[in-house]
């Protein structure tokens, strides 16, 4: 019988897929893919007398997880299989291929549906036999094992860190700097930075509220920590908003506390912020979850603290006092014009008497005016509407930041090849998704007090029906803490000799509540 020439035998396109899960090293002149395929090379030729001939086309992906498929060099050999190009695939060891039992299936169903066969050079299978594909999901399931295994090793180290005070990595924060010298990292001060964050609390004791702490921000220019990756890419720097402050403020770092989940404990890093203001900070954050506020009347009788507002600067406008021999003189005055100077507010003081008066009497006619609590009820209505919706859109956005984020630390658990940097990696990415977290309990906590404010026509005919009764009654503390609960802000156009009036909706519903209890034991 004729011995069958090489030129008849059938050729196997043979390619060879290498994989590294992290960067390190490949930069050097031989490196672990260089390995790999030379193994994958020598195995081919050990097999040229069945016809197995390399396809000149490398498949590198160096620097991808084997945790999932989402790798740029494995996207062209599937396409390429799928083109018919191939015929067999050659790796070096299985778990190149893939780590994850569910995606190699896939993998495998690729194969078969294109009839390209698999090896292993160091695990040698035949996997058109049941015992080859046994013996591969064996294999695959100890990997997978192995991986998970390695992923609570790095979650239990980190936890172990932060019970002995020890920065576990993550995204560095306004006011420290990370020093990476010593055999593991460090929070140091960032002098600049941390004075920077001392007043941003202080701005917070001053002003009370958000808002005008992220406003004054932004015109300060001031934002959050930017810093450098190890490649060399910058992250961070975007300005404040309610969110970011509220996750400032609340940072137990800044009192040299290191906090893993529920709990914290002592850091080895320097405190920027005392713990008397933190205290401060945090309970005046808490009287305004309650919805208390936090509204103080000061011995001159300044009914609108707190609610009237520079409609060209768009900042509160404070109480203060001109003494002039024997008398006083009570004015409200736009923070920038304080803070600043006179000629970077165009808003002149107010005199406080009179602006009181001017809103006390608005609200009487809204009283006796049932076209006017239309008004105020269809204002109302849309501004929470207007909000919920911008509630809504956030909480849809936090959420797919959330889901992004589980699926980074889903993608870094799922790889045995964990290096340091993945270990860094993943404790930046358990810190966003507290971050996140904490942001999405804000916004629901806002939703449902906004959907509990909603009012109707009975809660404003309530509320105002018999005003100008009530207010003779009160005395000025009382007073001041029904215009607290009636508006939300005042504005006073000077040009245009102007009063704009913004009602609490939540107010109205608590005023009415109290004037129908009164109105019902004053019945019986």
């Amino acid at each position: 019988m004729k011995k069958q020439t090489e030129s008849e035998r059938r050729i196997i396109r043979c390619a060879i897929y290498t994989r590294k899960s992290t960067e390190e090293g490949l930069d050097q002149e031989f490196n672990s893919l260089d390995a790999q395929r030379e193994a994958g090379e020598n195995f081919i030729a050990s097999q040229s007398q069945e016809g197995w001939k390399v396809v000149p086309t490398h498949y590198d992906d160096g620097g991808y997880s084997g945790g999932n498929v989402d790798r740029p060099a494995m996207k062209r050999l599937l396409e390429d299989i799928t083109a018919g190009k191939i015929d067999c695939v050659v790796v070096y060891k299985v778990d190149r291929l893939s780590r994850s039992l569910l995606d190699f299936s896939k993998i495998m169903e690729t194969f078969d549906n294109h009839g390209v066969s698999f090896v292993s050079v160091t695990q040698q299978f035949n996997t058109t036999h049941s015992m080859g594909r046994l013996t591969l999901n064996i294999l695959l399931s100890f990997a997978q094992f192995e991986r998970e295994i390695i992923g609570e090793r790095i979650r239990d180290k980190i936890a172990a860190q932060r019970r002995r005070g020890k920065w576990a990595g993550g995204i560095p924060v306004l006011g420290y700097d990370v020093d990476r010298s010593g055999p593991s990292p460090k929070l140091v001060v960032n002098a600049d930075e941390a004075a920077k964050v001392r007043r941003i609390f202080g701005l917070y004791l001053e002003m009370e509220s958000m808002t005008p702490v992220v406003e004054e921000l932004d015109r300060r220019g001031w934002c959050l920590k930017s810093w450098k990756t190890k490649s060399g890419k910058t992250r961070g720097g975007k300005p404040f908003d309610k969110s970011s402050l509220h996750t400032m403020l609340t940072n137990q770092t800044y009192i040299g506390r290191i906090k893993h989940k529920t709990q914290t404990f002592k850091g080895e890093h320097t405190p920027i912020i005392d713990q008397k203001l933190f205290d401060d900070v945090a309970a005046i954050m808490r009287s305004h979850a309650r919805g208390g506020g936090n509204h103080l009347v000061n011995k001159y009788q300044a009914l609108l603290k707190g609610l009237i507002y520079c409609p060209a600067c768009n900042y509160s406008m404070v109480h203060n006092v001109a003494r002039r021999r024997s008398k006083v003189y009570r004015y409200y005055t736009c923070v920038t014009a304080i803070k600043r100077g006179r000629k970077y507010c165009p808003s002149p003081s107010l005199p406080a008497a009179d602006i009181e008066a001017a809103v006390v009497d608005q609200i009487r006619c809204i009283a006796d005016d049932p076209g006017l609590r239309r008004d105020v009820l269809e204002q109302s209505s849309k501004r929470c509407e207007a909000e919920l919706a911008e509630l809504n859109t956030q909480r849809t956005q936090l959420t797919q930041r959330l889901n992004h984020q589980h699926e980074q630390m889903k993608h870094i658990s799922s790889s045995t090849d964990v290096g340091s940097g993945d270990s860094e990696r993943l404790a930046a990415l358990h810190q966003e998704v507290a971050g996140i977290i904490e942001s999405l309990e804000i916004v629901d906590g806002e939703i449902k007090r906004l959907t509990a404010e909603q009012i109707d026509e009975r809660d404003v005919n309530a509320a105002f029906s018999d005003f100008g009764n009530v207010w003779n009654e009160l005395n000025i503390r009382e007073k001041s803490a029904v215009l607290t609960l009636l508006i939300s802000r005042i504005e006073f156009d000077a040009d245009e000799s102007s009063l704009s009036i913004s009602m609490h909706p939540a107010g109205i519903k608590t005023f009415s509540a109290e004037a129908t209890e009164q109105q019902q034991e004053t019945n019986s």
